[in-house]
């Protein structure tokens, strides 16, 4: 296999936004409880996809169906 070398410049005229800079995607950081991302991990390793995906995808589902949370106290 050849091994290529960096060039000095290179021209981004014609360049576009990646596919992730079109999808309107917006790093936060969210604090997650030890379990709940074990859980997201190993399903994500499951079905083979990164678990940030996985997350992003369980959230916007819920926000699709407008779920809302059934939370009790006790």
């Amino acid at each position: 296999m050849e091994k290529r070398q960096m060039r000095k410049e290179y021209d981004f005229t014609d360049a576009r936004p990646g596919r992730f800079s079109e999808l309107g995607r917006q790093q936060i950081t969210i604090r997650l409880g030890s379990n709940t991302l074990a859980y997201f991990k190993e399903l994500a390793e499951d079905v083979g996809i990164p678990y940030q995906t996985l997350i992003n995808l369980y959230l916007t589902d819920c926000a699709k169906r407008k779920k809302t949370l059934e939370f009790r106290e006790g």
